[in-house]
């Protein structure tokens, strides 16, 4: 990780809190130059910190005595495009953005704004707004769902009904607009996430709103208490859920453990094959793996991650690897803060500067070769320590 965002983890180590926002956040701490895209052999340390983007896997282990079934009626997946588009779209001119979005074998399938609602005099919660890809227009739609990820293929997507925490989760036909399936959980949920191969949801069941944040000003922070329970393995063409209990990671100021989360939202993902799950950190390694079934385990051999994410560091030929960017000379002329995914062998979505880099909150998406020489803008550029600024997901196509 760069030198800037360990320091501020340091500080907010000793402090006990770390902010939801944590690459936002580190940026704001203090001055610091943008990094140069850095790609390292395979073997080395992988990614850079970046927003939460969605994540994918496998089903449950039914067999589990622990776990909860919730029967249902499965559902019929639509394919998957065969072969996948590969091509380049862009929206250069709109932001948020209106049209597509996408890069190689990834396409921005949804974004989201936020924004402080008061619950309190001194709690406020974090409100997400997403925006969603419709097929039908080719560009992205409002909605009102509490929570969405898209599956891999952009053909379908797992919505969460209403504002905040859950108790029903859909299956949306991103074509037709109608949810498929409505599937009833004992147990709230705040987050959905789809498997590797498309036919399973993880979502993560909260007691309470995960998003709440005491104090003012600059020091507004966490509690310092998740009110994470568990979460749902839900698999969509069988039509059954199973629950699994696992609390939150402790808070550093009440273990002495090492590895640590202070963060109310600690939302599960599926390891890059999808045979284990993983909960975040607030720490370095930046996450902890479980067996399916909800069993500490250790991380799966030679998986190199973008940090905090689901996605893989790791080119699609195996032969490179994204590596964290340190304060450094730009490569091959092009200014690049952070490394977001793999769009082929040979380029790579990142998040470029605009213009001579002047402010690195002034930053868009784009597309740039590993060497550095060839770079397309594929979103406007926005300023993304504003209020509402939008973030974007990535999804494979």
């Amino acid at each position: 990780m760069t030198r800037l965002l360990r320091d501020t983890l340091q500080e907010w180590a000793d402090e006990t809190r770390v902010p939801h926002d944590l690459a936002d956040r580190a940026l704001r701490r203090r001055a610091w130059k943008p990094v140069g895209m850095v790609v390292l052999a395979v073997g080395l340390v992988a990614a850079i910190a970046v927003s939460a983007v969605g994540l994918r896997g496998a089903g449950p282990d039914v067999r589990d005595p622990q776990a909860t079934m919730h029967a249902a009626t499965g559902v019929t997946l639509p394919p998957r495009p065969s072969p996948a588009p590969t091509d380049v779209r862009t929206d250069t001119e709109h932001s948020p953005p209106v049209k597509l979005i996408a890069a190689g074998r990834m396409a921005v399938s949804a974004y989201y704004t936020t924004r402080l609602e008061r619950v309190s005099d001194d709690q406020q919660r974090v409100v997400y707004t997403w925006s969603l890809y419709d097929p039908r227009t080719d560009g992205y739609e409002k909605t009102s769902w509490a929570w969405v990820d898209v599956a891999p293929g952009l053909q379908v997507a797992a919505v969460l009904e209403g504002e905040l925490i859950s108790k029903r989760l859909g299956i949306l036909d991103l074509n037709t607009r109608q949810i498929l399936k409505w599937i009833d959980l004992e147990h709230p949920v705040g987050s959905v996430v789809w498997s590797p191969d498309g036919t399973k949801v993880l979502a993560t069941a909260y007691s309470g709103y995960p998003d709440i944040l005491r104090g003012k000003g600059d020091e507004l922070g966490h509690t310092g208490n998740s009110p994470r329970t568990g979460y749902y393995i839900v698999d969509v063409e069988a039509g059954t859920a199973a629950y699994h209990e696992l609390p939150p990671m402790a808070d550093a100021m009440v273990t002495d453990d090492k590895i640590f989360n202070g963060n109310g939202r600690q939302d599960l993902g599926w390891s890059l094959d999808g045979t284990m799950l993983w909960a975040p950190t607030s720490t370095m390694p930046d996450r902890v793996f479980y067996s399916l079934d909800g069993q500490r385990r250790e991380a799966p051999e030679g998986d190199r991650y973008v940090d905090y994410t689901g996605i893989s560091a790791t080119s699609p030929n195996g032969r490179l690897v994204l590596g964290r960017g340190v304060p450094a000379d730009p490569v091959g002329g092009q200014k690049v803060l952070q490394l977001h995914a793999w769009a082929d062998d040979d380029n790579v979505l990142a998040l470029g500067c605009a213009g001579s880099c002047e402010s690195e909150f002034n930053n868009g998406l784009i597309l740039v070769s590993v060497d550095g020489q060839r770079t397309t803008q594929l979103s406007a550029n926005r300023d993304s320590d504003k209020d509402g600024s939008w973030r974007w997901v990535l999804t494979p196509r």
